[in-house]
């Protein structure tokens, strides 16, 4: 089975490759000399992945799939949230991101947070969407080099270190993005 990733972040493709089954060939918007930027201005996380394998499976009429991802910090009432990518402003990096959300929590006992991950499929034109969380709170610094986005301040629930300490394979045994996709895995099988 052929499948489209209708992402541009090379870092969730390597991701996504390491975690899907042999049977299935991933191909991202790279694959499909597709480089503009699909609009996320949608409500929620699950809105977003819905928008955007829409938007590439009504441009190239494939099979697709997409997925949305936020940081919900609990003494924040859920964000940066559906707005992760953009918590610092329109321009700004993961840094950028980092760097705000460790100001906002300074002085914070409850660093709670989780990450979520929503990925909307569709195959034949039938939408299935499949959700996946991990729990866990901010640290007071960044830690680690490995991953993305805020991987080096995010510390999973059991753990002592961050996403970004962790190598890729023990960050897919339990990223929020690991366990949507095993969702979206066992639909398919």
């Amino acid at each position: 089975m052929n499948l489209i990733f209708a992402s541009g972040n090379h870092n969730k493709v390597l991701e996504i490759q390491k975690i899907i089954p042999k049977n299935i060939t991933i191909k991202s918007l790279k694959d499909l000399n597709f480089n503009e930027k699909i609009p996320e201005n949608e409500k929620t996380i699950e809105g977003n992945a819905i928008f955007k394998a829409k938007y590439i499976n009504n441009r190239f009429n494939l099979n697709v799939f997409a997925d949305d991802t936020g940081l919900e910090v609990k003494h924040l009432n859920g964000k940066p949230g559906v707005h992760s990518a953009r918590y610092a402003g329109l321009d700004c990096n993961s840094n950028n991101n980092i760097q705000k959300l460790l100001k906002k929590l300074e002085n914070i006992e409850n660093r709670k947070a989780r990450f979520k991950t929503v990925i909307a499929l569709i195959i034949n034109n039938k939408i299935q969407t499949f959700e996946g969380i991990v729990e866990g709170y901010i640290l007071k610094e960044a830690k680690g080099y490995n991953g993305f986005g805020y991987d080096p301040i995010f510390c999973p629930k059991g753990f002592d270190k961050s996403f970004a300490e962790l190598s890729l394979k023990e960050k897919n045994l339990i990223s929020h993005r690991s366990l949507a996709m095993k969702k979206l895995i066992d639909y398919l099988s």
